[in-house]
């Protein structure tokens, strides 16, 4: 009997030592993981990036073509998005790839190239609403 319960309380005692190390290495794998992926340039900077101002001016006119398509579905023919970059802004849909890539990878920095495209948009539409400020339901994301 009693050897009994020490077997278990061995097996028990070893399950504990494994499950303990198998936490340490997953620990250490997350830890090691975090240290690694936080390298300075993550993504080359490509030899024909778009210009930070050129690129929230695209980004803002992409919004409005795309706020437009979704709203009047069907009656106009709104330009695909690849022909509305060659044409405007002279610029292909891989240099833009590239170049949102780009900036996607510094966070902070496209975080503030989205509140720019924010801002502007904001102000277009107090300008439409006659000057009046739109609130924004945060809720919902829709602007009011």
């Amino acid at each position: 009997m009693k050897t009994q319960k020490l077997k278990k309380l061995r097996q028990a005692n070893d399950y504990f030592l494994i499950d303990k190390m198998r936490k340490i290495n997953l620990l250490l794998l997350a830890f090691s993981f975090v240290i690694f992926s936080c390298k300075e340039d993550v993504v080359s900077k490509p030899k024909n990036l778009i210009e930070r101002d050129k690129m929230v001016a695209i980004i803002y006119d992409l919004s409005v073509l795309e706020a437009a398509k979704s709203q009047t579905s069907g009656i106009y023919h709104y330009p695909k998005s690849s022909q509305f970059l060659k044409e405007k802004y002279k610029v292909d849909s891989l240099t833009f790839a590239q170049s949102t890539q780009y900036y996607a990878s510094d966070m902070k920095e496209y975080k503030k190239i989205y509140d720019e495209v924010k801002a502007r948009l904001q102000s277009e539409n107090t300008k439409l609403n006659g000057g009046k400020p739109i609130k924004e339901n945060t809720e919902q994301g829709v602007l009011r």
